[in-house]
């Protein structure tokens, strides 16, 4: 009988995988413990074993696409049997209704293909309110520069609205009459909704607005009979867009991209209404046959500006392209944002710093590392000290379990590993009886496991305490998020060479400053400070970790 295979929880904070390798294809034999796959978790990339003989029947997750756990990804059973009965039997099986999808949805494009009115041929064109900014959801009509009936061109300022960042001017880009305004003066419309419409005078604009934005008849009552008055008001409008440094009228569009051509705009003409500076200006401008009309209409004392003109162009500015690059974010990444952001919003974290005098542990380090069978790190004598003092301190080496808390008497301390995918934290299991060697060598080995994403779900679960050293780029101090659902976590910085006072003399020292993170639901200000004097006592006289 054939056999559905789910999407496997591979660790205890999987939610979803994602098929990165099909190792078979539907039609091969297998045999039980054969890898069929390889599927990429949060924490790494892992073989997808399986758990019975028979011949690949479906595959329901291709390769690259992402599946959450307990779903169906394939079907293996007898060659030639009808797999589908057995994809029937799971509720949630996707495959199932990907078959049952196209004969639900077909009759959807026969409803949503009936236009009563092909609008591609009404000779109107809609405009919307545009983002006028990163951050724009709607935009207000802060004035209307032309009203129903005006006739507008390409380039005339049609309105300006305000949006969350600076009042902007809304073009039409099309030559025609102004058949329809949406919202009034001092009314908001979302972005792309509709504010305007602009055509052929006479035509029906009825199936233009059919999507609800507001209904042309209470808006034909709007129009105005005299056409001549919409310069006059435009020309009254106009002056609120001259520059902060210019009185000469021009278009945001066409100020930008003066700018960045670093061009005078005293030296154009505008063929636009009331000699306004369009882009068209701009684009068409030869600075040889630069008129200087311009400025000596503008005001008596216009000629002034004029010698301003080549600093400008001498000036060159310097024109940059916006650009970015965009990638999937990968499972890791997905939990290790879903974690944290659970932790530091779940979590009242407090934070305490201390600074501690290394110049002792770098005199044992050197002495121990002449005998050592592998290289003692300074991280290995701090994740040494913190499981003594975890000893002495049970309070920071416990969870919040919500109705309750839990004190571990074990200690497994958890160090974090920076990896190209993100942040892994495998555990030193009960560091607290393990020498200064076996935790160099065990961390040593994680590291590289863990950049070949060859770690096991056992390597990184279980951890009662965690440790984040960012010493080795030279950080001078830093805090870090709580590793849920420890109570904890060390955040330790680089050793710091500074002047200190020792025996009432100024003398070089050796500084390390550490910052405990902790749950202030589970431990609290005066258990923190007690445990970072523990540490301090600890590394400051190393010797004590050896008894």
């Amino acid at each position: 009988m054939a056999e559905v295979i789910k999407m496997p929880k591979m660790s205890d904070t999987m939610t979803d995988g994602v098929l990165a390798k099909w190792h078979k294809k539907v039609g091969d034999k297998i045999k039980s413990g054969d890898v069929i796959a390889e599927i990429e978790t949060d924490k790494a990339t892992m073989d997808f074993e399986s758990y019975q003989d028979g011949t690949l029947l479906f595959i329901g997750i291709e390769e690259g696409q992402g599946a959450p756990v307990d779903s169906v990804i394939a079907v293996i059973g007898k060659e030639g049997e009808d797999y589908k009965a057995a994809l029937s039997a799971v509720p949630d099986a996707a495959p199932a209704k990907a078959e049952a999808a196209p004969a639900a949805e077909a009759p959807k494009p026969a409803v949503a293909a009936a236009p009563k009115v092909d609008t591609s041929s009404i000779p109107a064109t809609v405009i919307r309110m545009p983002a006028l900014s990163d951050t724009m959801t709607e935009g207000v009509i802060n004035k209307w520069n032309f009203k129903v009936g005006d006739k507008v061109k390409s380039d005339d300022s049609l309105a300006d609205v305000e949006t969350d960042k600076a009042t902007m001017e809304v073009v039409g880009y099309e030559d025609g009459t102004l058949l329809y305004i949406g919202p009034k003066e001092g009314e908001a419309a979302p972005v792309n909704g509709i504010i305007a419409i602009v055509g052929k005078e006479g035509t029906d604009i009825t199936p233009l607005l059919q999507d609800g934005v507001g209904t042309p008849a209470a808006k034909e009552s709007e129009a105005a009979p005299a056409t001549p008055s919409a310069p006059a008001e435009a020309a009254a409008a106009e002056p609120q867009f001259s520059a902060d440094d210019s009185r000469v009228k021009a278009s945001p569009l066409a100020r930008k991209i003066a700018k960045e051509k670093g061009i005078n705009l005293n030296q154009l003409k505008g063929s636009a209404e009331g000699g306004r500076i369009v882009k068209k200006d701009i684009e068409s401008f030869v600075p040889s046959s630069a008129p200087t009309a311009k400025s000596t209409a503008a005001a008596p004392a216009a000629p002034t500006p004029a010698p301003s003109a080549p600093a400008a162009v001498v000036a060159a500015p310097y024109v940059g392209v916006e650009k970015y690059t965009e990638k999937p974010v990968s499972q890791m990444r997905k939990v290790i944002a879903k974690r944290l952001s659970e932790s530091l919003f779940t979590a009242p974290h407090f934070y305490v710093t201390m600074s501690i005098d290394m110049d002792q542990a770098i005199v044992a380090r050197g002495k121990i590392n002449e005998v050592a069978p592998v290289k003692i790190s300074f991280n290995d004598f701090v994740l040494k000290a913190c499981a003594v003092a975890l000893k002495q301190h049970p309070a920071i080496n416990s969870s919040w379990q919500g109705d309750k808390i839990r004190f571990n008497e074990h200690i497994n301390i958890g160090v974090a590993v920076a990896i190209e995918d993100g942040l892994l934290v495998p555990v030193v299991r009960f560091a607290d009886g393990k020498s200064l060697s076996q935790i160099s060598g065990e961390v040593k080995d994680f590291a590289q496991r863990a950049k070949a994403k060859k770690l096991q779900p056992a390597d990184w679960e279980g951890s009662t305490f965690t440790i984040s050293n960012l010493g080795m780029f030279g950080v001078d101090e830093f805090t870090a998020i709580i590793n849920t659902p420890d109570a904890c976590i060390l955040a330790v910085s680089g050793i710091q060479q500074v002047p200190v006072v020792k025996n009432g003399a100024v003398v070089p020292g050796n500084v390390m400053k550490v910052t405990l993170s902790s749950d202030h639901r589970v431990v609290d200000g005066a258990t923190a400070s007690a445990f970072l004097l523990t540490l301090k006592s600890l590394l400051e006289e190393p010797v004590r970790l050896l008894v």
